[in-house]
C-alpha cells in the first residue's frame, strides 16, 4: 500500500511537469497568432491596403480575444481545461483556413471576421486553460509553474516573426495563413491533450513545500465564486491595475520601433530590434519573474518590475539618446510585460481561491482589451503633437497609477 502510494506521488510529480509542457505548447501557439507585425507590411504594399486596415483584423482579434476570456474560463472550470483547449485547438484551423481565402474575398471585412473573431476565439479559448491549471499543479510554486506555462505567449515572436517572413516570400500572405493554421492547430492538439486538472484532494508532495522561502504565497484562501467577486473591491482594483499597466506595455509594443525610426534615425530593420529585445525579454523574463515571486513574493516582484517599467517610461525621451540605450529600455519594459502576464493570475488566485480561478482571471483579464485605449491615446497624441515625450509620459502615468493600485490591494488585503 504505501508502494503504491509512494508511486502515485511519484506519477503525480511528473505528471504536473507534463502539464507545463501542454500550457506552453498552447501559449506558443496563441503567441503565433499575436505576432501580427509580419503581416502588416505585405498587406500594405501587395494587397493595396491602408495601415489601419492592415492592423484590423488584428485589433478585433486582441478584443476578441480577451472578451472570450470570461466564457472560456466558466467553461474550464465547468467541463475541465482538456475539452476546452481542444475545442480552441479546432477553431484555429477553421479561423485561419477561412481567413487564407481571402484571396477570394480581398476585403479588410473578410480577414476581420475570419481571424479577428475566429482565431481570437480560438486564443481566449486556449489561452483561459493554461494559468488555472498551472496554479491547480502548483501551489507550492504557483509564480515559476504559471510564468513558465505562458513563457511560449511571449517568445513566439522572437522565434516566428523571421519564419513568418519566409514563409510570406514563398507562400503570399494567404497561403502563409494556411500553412500556419496547420502547424498552429496540430501543435495546439498536442498541448492539448497533456494539459488536464489535478486528481480531486491533490497535494504537493511535501519536499516540494519545505523548501519555499515564501510559504504564503502558495496559501490558498477562500474559494470566491464570480458573482462575489465582482462585487468585491479586489476586482476592481485587479482590473484596473491590469488595464493600466498594460495600457503602458501596448505603448510599448506601438511605439518603440517608430521611436527608434523617427528619434534616432535608425534603420527600420534596426530600430525593429528594440521591439525584438523587448519580445525577448517577454518570453524569458516570464520564468524568472516568477522564480523571484515564490520567494519575495508576488506583489512586491509585481510593484518593483513596475517602479521600473514606470521610470522607465517618463524619462525615455530623454535618456535613449543611442541604440543601444533604446535596446536597454525595451528589455527593461520587456520585463514589466513579462510580470504582467506571468503573475496577475497568481494574484487573481491568491484573492480568490483556485475553484473559479478560470472565469475569475478571465473577468480580471478583459482589461487586456481596454488597456488598448492607452496606446490608442499615445498613438494620437504622437500624431497630434509630432513628439513622443506626451505618449510615453502618458505610458508611464497609468503604470504608475496601476503600481499604486497593486500598493493598495496589497496593504489591505493581503498583509495579515
Amino acid at each position: 500500500m504505501n508502494k503504491n502510494n509512494e508511486d502515485s506521488k511519484r506519477n503525480s510529480e511528473y505528471n504536473r511537469w507534463i502539464v507545463l509542457v501542454g500550457g506552453f505548447l498552447l501559449s506558443l501557439m496563441g503567441g503565433m497568432s499575436y505576432a501580427w507585425g509580419s503581416f502588416v507590411l505585405p498587406l500594405v504594399e501587395e494587397w493595396g491596403w491602408t495601415t489601419a486596415q492592415a492592423n484590423l483584423p488584428f485589433t478585433i482579434m486582441i478584443i476578441i480575444f480577451s472578451i472570450t476570456m470570461i466564457p472560456a474560463g466558466w467553461l474550464q472550470d465547468k467541463y475541465g481545461p482538456k475539452k476546452i483547449a481542444l475545442t480552441g485547438s479546432l477553431i484555429f484551423f477553421v479561423g485561419y483556413s477561412l481567413a487564407a481565402l481571402m484571396k477570394y474575398f480581398p476585403s479588410p471585412i473578410w480577414l476581420t471576421l475570419t481571424y479577428g473573431i475566429g482565431v481570437g476565439i480560438a486564443c481566449g479559448l486556449t489561452y483561459a486553460t493554461i494559468a488555472p491549471t498551472a496554479r491547480k499543479w502548483f501551489s507550492d510554486k504557483p509564480g515559476f509553474a504559471v510564468s513558465l506555462a505562458v513563457m511560449g505567449f511571449g517568445l513566439a515572436a522572437v522565434i516566428f516573426a523571421p519564419l513568418k517572413k519566409e514563409m510570406i516570400k514563398i507562400w503570399g500572405v494567404d497561403g502563409t495563413l494556411f500553412v500556419l493554421g496547420i502547424i498552429i492547430t496540430l501543435v495546439a492538439l498536442v498541448g492539448s491533450r497533456l494539459i488536464k486538472n489535478p486528481p480531486k484532494g491533490w497535494s504537493p508532495p511535501a519536499s516540494s513545500n519545505s523548501n519555499s522561502a515564501n510559504i504564503k504565497d502558495s496559501e490558498i484562501i477562500e474559494d470566491v465564486p464570480p458573482r462575489e467577486f465582482v462585487k468585491t473591491p479586489k476586482f476592481y482594483i485587479l482590473w484596473l491595475a491590469l488595464a493600466s499597466v498594460i495600457g503602458g506595455g501596448l505603448t510599448a509594443i506601438g511605439l518603440l520601433t517608430a521611436y527608434g525610426e523617427m528619434e534616432l534615425q535608425l534603420a527600420p530593420a534596426f530600430a525593429a530590434l528594440s521591439i525584438s529585445f523587448y519580445s525577448l525579454a517577454n518570453g524569458l523574463g516570464r520564468p524568472i519573474v516568477g522564480w523571484l515571486a515564490d520567494r519575495w513574493g508576488t506583489i512586491r516582484v509585481m510593484m518593483g518590475a513596475y517602479v521600473i517599467q514606470g521610470i522607465i517610461f517618463l524619462i525615455l525621451p530623454w535618456v535613449a539618446t543611442s541604440p543601444l540605450l533604446l535596446f536597454s529600455c525595451s528589455l527593461l519594459l520587456g520585463l514589466g510585460y513579462a510580470t504582467t502576464f506571468a503573475l496577475f493570475p497568481v494574484v487573481v488566485a491568491k484573492v480568490s481561491g483556485t475553484k473559479h480561478l478560470g472565469m475569475n482571471y478571465g473577468l480580471v483579464f478583459s482589461a487586456f482589451g481596454m488597456g488598448a485605449i492607452t496606446s490608442l491615446i499615445g498613438s494620437w497624441l504622437l500624431d497630434a503633437t509630432g513628439s513622443f515625450d506626451s505618449a510615453f509620459l502618458l505610458a508611464g502615468f497609468a503604470t504608475v497609477f496601476g503600481l499604486l493600485l497593486l500598493y493598495i490591494l496589497y496593504k489591505k488585503f493581503l498583509v495579515r
